[in-house]
This record gives structure tokens, sequence and C-alpha cells, in this order.
């Protein structure tokens, strides 16, 4: 399988990499209610490549609280993680928090893994449901696929057929967002020509993005949360 193939070629140095506590945190008041933030998905969601407050997560927390919310936020994410895990292995945890708003961002490790288009409008269907079910006011945004075209760290011929497979499947992110009525931000579209001319974005495993990387990604996630949490 060409996905097999790319992941078992993939070259570069590791960055150190610590998961996120799992426990929720906190701004503002602690006397007065708060916005609840949830986060799940895969390293991009986990914040590996960077030091963790420069990740999205605490990024989205901080747009948030900028508007003058308090917000506690929980970052559910792991490392390797496809949309299938995020359902088996996060879900469950995101709906007990009852957030107000959820944050997803996966999709990577689906290009790797080889998921099919049909397995991941099922997972993405079914984590929607779920979260809605819990709390039908909820909130929620998808990054969708990073453009897999960009990472330095797959060869070509790879490299292309990564971004070619991103493409597909963010086909079916946006397709099963505007079914579903949720937003899907665009990761890909605003952030996948920046990295493509910038090499120098990417930490030294030249696949995760680096500090410099994930402030492009936080840039058009803040867009995001604004316009679904008008101040």
């Amino acid at each position: 399988m060409v996905a097999e193939a790319a992941w078992a070629l993939l070259v570069g140095d590791e960055v150190p990499y610590t998961p996120p506590s799992m426990e929720p945190q906190r701004t503002g008041d602690l006397e007065d209610p708060a916005l609840r933030l949830v986060v799940l998905g895969d390293s991009t969601a986990a914040g590996q490549g960077a030091p963790y407050e420069q990740g999205i997560a605490v990024g989205a927390a901080q747009t948030l609280a900028a508007q003058g919310r308090n917000v506690t936020w929980t970052n559910l994410a792991v490392s390797g993680a496809k949309w299938s895990d995020v359902r088996a292995d996060q879900l469950r945890r995101a709906v007990e928090l009852d957030a107000d708003i959820v944050l997803i961002s996966a999709g990577s490790d689906d290009v790797t893994g080889g998921t099919s288009g049909g397995s991941l409008r099922g997972d993405i269907t079914a984590i929607v449901g779920a979260l809605r079910a819990g709390d039908p006011a909820v909130r929620i945004l998808l990054t969708g696929v990073p453009d897999m075209g960009s990472t330095p760290r797959l060869p070509q011929p790879l490299r292309w057929l990564a971004g070619e497979r991103a493409q597909s499947l963010n086909g079916v992110v946006r397709a099963t967002g505007a079914t579903l009525d949720i937003a899907v931000i665009p990761i890909p579209e605003r952030t996948g020509p920046v990295f493509r001319r910038d090499h120098s974005l990417f930490s030294v495993d030249r696949f995760h993005p680096d500090a410099r990387g994930y402030a492009v990604w936080r840039e058009v996630i803040e867009e995001a949360l604004k316009a679904a949490f008008p101040a």
C-alpha cells in the first residue's frame, strides 16, 4: 500500500515530546462560569514539534480568553491518532466533559494509515452525533487534513502521493461537515501554500510544524473561533 510504504520511508530526527496532561486547565476568574473547550485529535492537536504552550490547543484557549471569557480547556489529543482512534479512545471523555466547543485536528495519520473515505465519513458522523447527543448546542470545529504534500520528510514521489491522498480525504471532511452543519477550518488551503514555500516552518523531524509553523495554524484557527464565538 502506498501509505504504508510512505510511512516506512520516513526519515528524520525526532523532537522531544511530552503528551498533554489531559487534565482541565483554567483561565480567568475561578469563581465565574467558564466556557468549556475540549481539543481532540492527533499530534497536531497535541502540539508535537514545538513547546506545548505554542501549539493550537493553548492558542485556542487564549483566543477565547482574549474575548473576555473565562475558559476551561482540556486536551485529549494523542500523537498518532487516526479519526477512528479519536472515536474509540477520546470521544467518551469529551462527552463527559460537556464541552461548549470542541476543536478536532486529525487526519495526517489517516493519510499514512490508508483510511478510506467511507470510514472517515463514518467516524466523523459518529463523533459529531455523540457530541450533539450530549449537548445539542455544542459547537464543533474541524481543521481538515493538513497538506501532506508539503512535508519534506516524505521523499518524492511519495510526498506527491500523500498530498493527493490528503486532498481526497479533505473532500470527505468538507462534504461531511456541510452535511452535518459544522465548521471546517481551512487549514490545508490556508497553511499548505505557506509550508510549501517555507520548509523552515517544520520542526527538526521535518514532519510536524515548529513554533513558527503552529503560529500560522493558530492565526487561521483564531479567525474560525472568533466567527463561532463573536465577542
